[in-house]
This record gives structure tokens, C-alpha cells and sequence, in this order.
């Protein structure tokens, strides 16, 4: 595998160049935004679970760098970076909401997380690659967030309701960016970068609703 084989994925991608994706580029700056208001708003409070948020608010922004830096470079190696950032949120979410929410010990949420992973590998082996314009790699996740926004609307309500708030936008998200290189007929900027601008909300709404459990 070539690592720095180039990549043509999006609509805006005609060709290679720093800025052959202003969009999909800029768009990530809703990430950096994100993550440091979340930073600011845990500058204080209970010492645990702002550190926590804290870390979720860096992990926000790595995976804004990463998204950055694959929609200039536009590499395999870039693409691996930008999927391995978000895959490491997910996991680190999924832990610290399985002990502030749900209260598991720690051996409970590593062992879930663990499962989540194999999970989420198996998805990307067994889906076809296609599947959904290329968004099917993310359906595990959609339906491990569905579980956890089930389970926080019975335990804790009010980080349930914004975790519903945030599933149905990554639905929306989700939406967008399934349906970038069918659009690009019509609409040659393509709608990945609306997928950027709308996760980047919904990684904000997810942590914070953690402070709620």
C-alpha cells in the first residue's frame, strides 16, 4: 500500500494542491472552535469530570488537525490519520460516558470499549466499501451513540435529551456527506464540508452532555 498515493473523494477534489478543498479545509476551523469553548466552559467545577471534558475538548481538536491536514494533503496516510483521530474520540468517549453515566467500573468500560472496537473494525471488513457513498464505515458508531442515547434518556435525562439532540444532527451529518459525490453533477462544492461543520457541534453537545449524568 502506497502510503502517499493521492486520493480524489470529494467533490471539490478535481486534481491535487494545498487548496484544491477550500471548503472541506476551512470547515474544519468548527472543530478548533468547539473544542475550545468546551476547554473554557471546564476550566473549573468538579476536578474529574472537567478533566475528562478537557480531554474530549483536545481529542475534538486532533481530530480537526487530522481532518485538516487530509483535505489539503489528500493522501492514504492522511486518511488513515483523519479516521484514526475520530476512532480515538469514539473510544474515549464511549469509556468516560460507560463511568460518568452509566457508573460501570473501570474493567466494565475497558472491556466494553474493547468491544466496540472490534466492533467497529468488523464493520469496515464486512460492509461493502461503497455502502452509503463510502459513510456506511460509520453506522457502527451511529448505532453504539443510538444504544448510549437510549440507555441516558432512562438513567440520566437530561444528558439523554442532548444526546438525542446530537444523534439526530449526526443524522443530518451523516446525510450530508453520503450524499457529496452524488451531487456533484449540480452542486460541484460538494457537501462533505457540511458534515464537518455539523460534527463538529455534535462531538461539543456529546461531551457536554456528559456533565449531566
Amino acid at each position: 500500500m502506497d502510503l502517499n498515493a493521492p486520493l480524489l473523494l470529494y467533490c471539490e477534489r478535481l486534481g491535487p494542491g494545498l487548496w484544491a478543498e477550500p471548503l472541506n479545509a476551512v470547515s474544519n476551523l468548527a472543530f478548533f472552535g468547539f473544542a475550545w469553548k468546551l476547554w473554557r466552559e471546564n476550566r473549573g467545577g468538579e476536578p474529574r469530570i472537567a478533566a475528562r471534558l478537557r480531554l474530549l475538548a483536545g481529542l475534538i481538536a486532533l481530530v480537526g488537525a487530522a481532518s485538516l491536514t487530509f483535505h489539503t494533503l489528500a493522501t492514504r496516510w492522511a486518511n488513515l490519520l483523519d479516521v484514526g483521530f475520530i476512532g480515538i474520540f469514539n473510544v474515549a468517549y464511549l469509556v468516560i460516558f460507560l463511568r460518568e453515566i452509566a457508573q460501570w467500573p473501570r474493567p466494565g468500560a475497558l472491556a466494553a470499549a474493547a468491544g466496540f472496537v472490534l466492533l467497529d473494525r468488523a464493520g469496515a471488513m464486512l460492509l461493502p466499501a461503497g455502502l452509503l457513498n463510502g459513510s456506511g464505515f460509520y453506522l457502527p458508531a451511529l448505532a453504539t451513540l443510538a444504544a448510549l442515547t437510549a440507555y441516558a434518556l432512562r438513567i440520566a435525562p437530561a444528558a439523554g435529551r442532548m444526546m438525542l439532540a446530537a444523534a439526530l444532527v449526526f443524522l443530518v451529518s451523516l446525510a450530508a456527506r453520503t450524499l457529496d459525490r452524488s451531487l456533484c453533477d449540480v452542486w460541484p462544492w460538494g457537501t462533505h464540508f457540511v458534515w464537518h461543520l455539523l460534527n463538529a457541534w455534535v462531538l461539543y453537545r456529546l461531551a457536554r452532555a456528559l456533565k449531566y449524568g
